[in-house]
């Protein structure tokens, strides 16, 4: 029987970024998931932050000169990879100069936010998704991290639902407590996030505007589980506790059972995929 398979996409895993509360958060936990049997890919954007000699990143000729579309722009992806020497992990990192290279996350060095901030996410989303095609690799489980991730969800439950390689794979989605106060125009939302088969009434949670609660409750509604950590306003748990009539929704701090916790949560998504 082959391995069962887990798929990560994350902001930041540790030792490569670690600026906020998810690269060590997320850190343990691939690895743990390894030592038990299980098959791993770990995606995160190659910010400019990551230092690429230092971690001896390459690229991936063959996985990269894929156009990712966001509006009417399209932009090349370039897949760069490094391994994490401890735990024999490798980290697939998705890669844009225009959208990546530069020496701050988030904000700007003389503050305020990147204006492109949504563009950024949307093109990690989508490039994680076509990364993992152009492998190949049948994901049975798909982990996406941090609010950056929160497209992947829907886009899984649109236009990849029928795509052989992730027609069966379920999906988590985790919270952290990082959310900022960036307010991204409503005026070309639609035509950034388009793919095949995404329809406009698809894009909910837009009324209040376009924003990191935007994000954070499509990848809670689209995924088949949700976890998070820390403390989160109101209006985000409001919606994450009316989630749980509908799906596993629960609170998981990094403690000495946080990875116990997950490989439950691992086992109950995985036998549906047996049940059905």
């Amino acid at each position: 029987m082959s391995k069962l398979r887990i798929l990560y996409a994350t902001s930041e895993i540790n030792p490569f970024l670690c600026k906020l509360n998810v690269g060590n958060y997320i850190r343990q936990l691939p690895e743990a998931m390894q030592n038990r049997g299980f098959e791993i890919r770990i995606l995160m954007p190659r910010f400019g932050l990551v230092n690429e000699r230092k971690n001896r990143l390459h690229e991936v000729v063959r996985l990269s000169g894929i156009n990712i579309s966001v509006g009417e722009d399209e932009r090349p992806l370039v897949i760069k990879v490094a391994s994490i020497p401890q735990a024999k992990l490798q980290v697939y990192f998705i890669d844009n100069e225009d959208y990546y290279h530069r020496k701050t996350l988030w904000e700007k060095e003389k503050g305020g936010y990147h204006e492109d901030n949504d563009e950024r996410a949307i093109f990690f989303s989508k490039g994680v998704l076509e990364t993992i095609r152009k492998l190949g690799w049948s994901p049975d489980i798909i982990h996406c991290n941090d609010w950056i991730t929160g497209y992947i969800p829907m886009y899984l439950k649109s236009t990849y639902k029928n795509n052989p390689l992730f027609k069966s794979s379920k999906i988590i989605f985790t919270v952290y407590d990082n959310a900022f106060d960036q307010e991204f125009s409503t005026k070309d939302m639609f035509a950034k996030i388009r793919m095949d088969d995404v329809q406009e009434d698809m894009l909910k949670f837009t009324e209040n505007g376009f924003n990191y609660n935007t994000f954070v409750k499509m990848g809670a509604e689209y995924a088949d589980a949700v976890t998070y950590t820390g403390a989160h306003s109101e209006d985000i748990m409001a919606h994450l506790n009316a989630l749980k009539l509908e799906k596993r929704v629960e609170q998981i701090e990094e403690d000495e059972h946080y990875l116990d916790h997950y490989n439950d949560i691992y086992d109950s998504l995985i036998s549906e995929l047996v049940r059905v």
